[in-house]
């Protein structure tokens, strides 16, 4: 049974980005090897016109990256389809296509994989403006890059006309934040998106893509194993293990209560804040 997930009622038929009984299978090949489930089929749906943050949670192997790869198209569905307003992405003729990869963005874990070491920084921000129609020339895309660049606390003099190695790794995170929020998607797949930066500049990009939420109606999702931000920014909790979602609902129902024995687990592993308490580090030495 793949599990049902609808990101909002109030959704218009068509204007969402879904998985309908979509799964991910790895393995097999030639030689006929084990295949490993990575992803059991799911039923999902993220409105792309009621936007809302959706977090998914749980610990690595459990599915997260898949989930996110197969909603911005980098994988095929070994079972069931992935719909863009009611269309089978994987169906799409070039121009249907091209529009489906400006509306649903993605940013991953990893930033060094995202750069071509011979080209300047520039070139991740002005060509994508061109590509998708904000600008028609470098000069005019230009302030757009700019203005991305300071919404997630870079400085565009200091960045722009740098290469890649010239960032440092929360640098080169915050350039991937930048770029896709200046496409202004209607869905924005985030998969880890702070977790090379610090305390402070977590808190700025996080600030900064909720109120794309509501000031470009952008669809959030967040995809985390820090539980405290899941319950701060997302509208909705989606737990997952092994590949399966085993819990799902509003966040403050999910994390105040949760009713999956993997989801207490999670709750559970989370350090208590206050100082007073006894981790029991000591009966450990």
């Amino acid at each position: 049974m793949g599990a049902k997930f609808v990101a909002t009622s109030l959704m218009k038929p068509g204007m969402s980005l879904e998985l309908r009984g979509a799964g991910v299978t790895f393995g097999g090949g030639l030689v006929g090897g084990p295949r490993k489930e990575a992803l059991r089929p799911i039923d999902l749906v993220i409105a792309a016109d009621t936007p809302q943050i959706l977090a998914v949670v749980g610990e690595s192997g459990s599915g997260k990256t898949t989930l996110t790869r197969l909603l911005v198209a980098l994988v095929r569905p070994s079972m069931g389809r992935v719909l863009w307003h009611g269309r089978d992405v994987w169906r799409l003729d070039a121009k249907e296509f091209r529009e489906y990869r400006r509306s649903v963005q993605a940013i991953f874990q990893d930033p060094f994989g995202a750069y071509n070491p011979v080209y300047r920084v520039d070139r991740m921000l002005l060509l994508p403006a061109i590509q998708f129609g904000l600008a028609v020339s470098e000069e005019a895309a230009r302030p757009l890059a700019e203005r991305a660049l300071a919404d997630v606390g870079l400085r565009p003099a200091e960045t722009l006309g740098r290469f890649p190695h010239q960032l440092s790794g929360g640098q080169r995170q915050r350039l991937m934040v930048a770029r896709a929020m200046m496409l202004k998607p209607a869905v924005l797949v985030a998969d880890e998106p702070v977790s090379m930066v610090d305390a402070s500049l977590r808190a700025t990009i996080l600030e900064s893509l909720w109120h794309m939420r509501h000031d470009t109606g952008m669809s959030l999702v967040y995809v985390t194993h820090d539980l405290a931000t899941a319950y701060q920014i997302a509208d909705r909790v989606l737990v997952m293990r092994n590949g399966e979602v085993v819990e799902h609902g509003e966040a403050s129902q999910v994390i105040r209560d949760p009713t999956h024995s993997y989801t207490r687990a999670l709750m559970a592993a989370v350090p208590p804040p206050d100082p007073t308490i006894d981790w029991g580090l000591e009966k450990q030495r």
